[in-house]
């Protein structure tokens, strides 16, 4: 999960194929240790790893989450998140707010979550 979680790794389906309004593109991890792409990966959209700074946790630039997720409430949206090299199941919420969005990340039937806020990359 901690590197999921922590590498946020997350995008958007809404209504199964289109990407909610600033979602697509790169964001920076809050403690600027990552930088992740969210774009459409066939029907569903991938949050992909393009630089990690400190990989002792496993983490590398190419690894992929794939999502789906449905909207929520108050602008959130809520869903299912897989890591393949990890071959862990999620639940996640983002969030997206003015310049940013966060997302929470939860396993072991919710019991163990992590939240993390993101920049928009320029």
């Amino acid at each position: 999960m901690r590197a999921l979680v922590s590498s946020f790794m997350v995008s958007v389906v809404v209504c199964g194929t289109a990407m909610a309004d600033g979602i697509e593109g790169k964001w920076k991890r809050g403690d600027g240790n990552a930088l992740v792409r969210i774009a459409p990966c066939g029907d569903k959209v991938c949050a992909t790893n393009l630089w990690i700074g400190d990989t002792s946790k496993g983490e590398a630039a190419g690894d992929r989450l794939v999502m789906s997720l449905t909207p929520g409430a108050a602008g959130s949206f809520s869903g299912t998140a897989y890591d393949a090299k990890r071959k862990l199941n999620y639940s996640i919420v983002l969030t997206p707010r003015k310049g940013g969005l966060t997302t929470r990340g939860c396993f072991v039937g919710k019991l163990i979550c992590k939240d993390v806020s993101w920049t928009a990359a320029r």
